[in-house]
């Protein structure tokens, strides 16, 4: 049986980050670039919304609950950041 290579996720409040299965997380990864750069901001809702809307169909996990864990993870490293003071938060690629 194979191992799939698996990637700790980092959390921006310095919580505990989760394994998870990197194919998964570049998947997921790449759809929120992709998507928060494209849209310049983008509200999370928005996000999860379409995530759940185009990936659903193919993809074998929870689609809503990784990218709650890699918007985290990609805000963590400083990809992407929350806009200060929006309701309900916005997201965008960090400059």
């Amino acid at each position: 049986m194979s191992q799939e290579e698996k990637i700790m996720t980092l959390h921006p409040q310095g919580k505990k980050g989760t394994h998870i299965l990197k194919r998964r997380y570049d998947l997921i990864k790449d759809f929120i670039l992709k998507t928060v750069k494209e849209a310049g901001e983008i509200t999370y809702e928005d996000l999860a919304d379409l995530a759940q809307e185009k990936l659903s169909a193919t993809f074998d996990g929870k689609v809503v609950w990784y990218v709650v864990t890699v918007k985290l993870d990609l805000e963590a490293r400083g990809l992407i950041e929350r806009i200060p003071k929006t309701s309900p938060h916005k997201l965008r690629i960090k400059k």
